[in-house]
């Protein structure tokens, strides 16, 4: 009897197992073979005939691929940015005796949550519109940035600190200036922890819809994830031929980054070296 249990209960994990996966395996399948069918449905449909006649239509959409300029801007703005002043907050946090730096540290932390949340777009969008950024790629990109800052400065600053200090000592004897130590030991040895919190900026400023669609006015500087909710048609049905190739092609180059990163870098949590 006991064995009995045991079958109808493995059966049913199993079941419950494969009912799950369905949930993410279908949407999935869906979007990769959608955008080879001459008439795409919300329906999963194997293409018999593979076309890429859906692909033409966004190449030859100026909005579409402007939109996924604006997205390249604006993500690798963003990008760019945290990943420069937080490896200077880091260096800076690691190395010098600082009363109170650990609660200052977590105080930014608990704070940046708020920064991009839907609770501070009001006094954002009134501080942008005194200094002139509204409507403008630094705008956005200043936003986002000040929003994944300070959590950036907090797990980079965990790298720095596993670098063993005896680097920077041979260094000054040497002669090394501190900007040369930062440049040649300190960025090369955090450069996994770069990698990693570069990867999760570019990939949340990539997917982020509400900052840019708040702060942006202009559909030539929309980004790709304001784009994909304007391809309908004149009664504002959904063109499913454009938002499934669109959707495709916005994947690619999340999944091209990450690929390369963890190829490169297998994403491996550690910091530096140990004397």
């Amino acid at each position: 009897m006991r064995e009995v249990k045991k079958v109808i209960l493995r059966l049913l994990y199993n079941l419950l197992v494969v009912v799950l996966s369905a949930f993410f395996v279908l949407p999935i399948l869906w979007l990769i073979f959608t955008p080879f069918n001459e008439n795409p449905t919300l329906a999963l449909q194997f293409p018999l005939n593979p076309t890429l006649e859906n692909f033409s239509k966004v190449i030859e959409n100026d909005y579409a691929i402007a939109a996924f300029k604006n997205s390249l801007i604006q993500s690798f703005g963003a990008t760019f940015l945290v990943l420069f002043l937080a490896s200077l907050a880091a260096y800076a946090f690691s190395r010098v005796e600082l009363p109170g730096k650990n609660i200052i540290m977590y105080i930014l932390v608990l704070f940046s949550s708020i920064v991009t949340g839907i609770a501070a777009m009001v006094p954002l969008f009134f501080l942008l519109l005194r200094v002139g950024l509204i409507d403008t790629h630094l705008g956005v990109i200043l936003v986002f940035s000040g929003g994944f800052l300070p959590t950036a400065v907090f797990l980079l600053k965990d790298f720095v600190d596993s670098i063993s200090t005896s680097y920077e000592e041979s260094a000054i004897i040497s002669g090394a200036s501190k900007f040369q130590i930062f440049k040649d030991i300190i960025f090369p040895l955090s450069r996994p922890g770069m990698v990693v919190i570069g990867v999760y900026t570019f990939v949340q400023v990539w997917s982020n819809f509400l900052i840019p669609f708040l702060f942006l006015r202009s559909e030539g500087k929309m980004p790709a994830s304001v784009a994909i909710y304007s391809f309908t048609n004149q009664v504002g049905m959904p063109k499913i031929d454009l938002i499934s190739t669109y959707s495709l092609l916005y994947t690619i180059p999340v999944i091209a980054l990450y690929l390369f990163a963890n190829k490169k870098y297998g994403f491996r949590f550690y910091g530096g070296l140990k004397g």
